[in-house]
């Protein structure tokens, strides 16, 4: 069977029919995929980079950068203070946290600025006191008011013995040596965390002397 051109001569009109019109690209300047050419189809920034957004924009991290600015402040006050415990008393976390009454994780989120709300202010007290620290440069670093952080009312001191004043005085003593310090801290260390001898003990040995 023959085939003759003219019978695909449908076929060639057909198609240059439709793909007839012409592929033109946009122009980013004029044309838009909105089907306004005056108006781009996508909002472009034109802020500069390290400024602040203007008014109205919808994200704004003030909050979250004061926020983590109150977090690094406070966790190197309790590291130094750490250190200053390690370096000075040898005292480790657990000793701290016995001295303190603050747990070991507390203090551990405190050096690691894991809390999402402000630390206690009773715990921020008592771990400064514990370290004899003032707890001022504490509230300071969270940027609470100094003068909440003043000695709490309510608890009388209770007297000290002349004993021990005599050995504090002993200890800021610059005439005393280094080594001589060093003997009456280990001394007190001991006697303070000696176990308590129980009560019946203690009265037969009044009753020997």
């Amino acid at each position: 069977m023959g085939v003759t051109v003219s019978a695909f001569r449908p076929l060639t009109f057909a198609t240059t029919f439709i793909y007839s019109a012409r592929v033109t690209p946009l122009n980013s300047g004029t044309d838009s995929f909105t089907g306004n050419p005056n108006a781009s189809s996508r909002l472009r920034d034109s802020g500069e980079p390290g400024r602040a957004p203007a008014a109205g924009w919808p994200y704004r991290h003030g909050v979250t950068e004061t926020a983590n600015a109150r977090k690094i402040a406070f966790a190197t006050f309790v590291r130094r203070a750490l250190d200053e415990a390690r370096a000075t008393r040898a005292w480790s976390g657990t000793e701290v946290s016995r001295r303190t009454g603050v747990s070991r994780q507390t203090i551990n989120r405190w050096v690691r600025g894991d809390w999402a709300s402000d630390p206690e202010a009773e715990r921020v007290v008592a771990f400064c006191e514990g370290l004899g620290l003032n707890p001022a440069a504490a509230f300071a670093a969270l940027g609470w008011d100094r003068a909440a952080a003043g000695p709490r009312t309510g608890q009388a001191a209770p007297p000290m013995d002349p004993d021990v004043e005599a050995l504090l005085r002993r200890l800021v003593d610059p005439q005393v040596s280094d080594a001589e310090k060093f003997h009456i801290r280990e001394t007190i260390r001991y006697l303070a965390y000696r176990p308590t001898l129980p009560v019946d003990v203690r009265k037969r040995g009044n009753q020997a002397g």
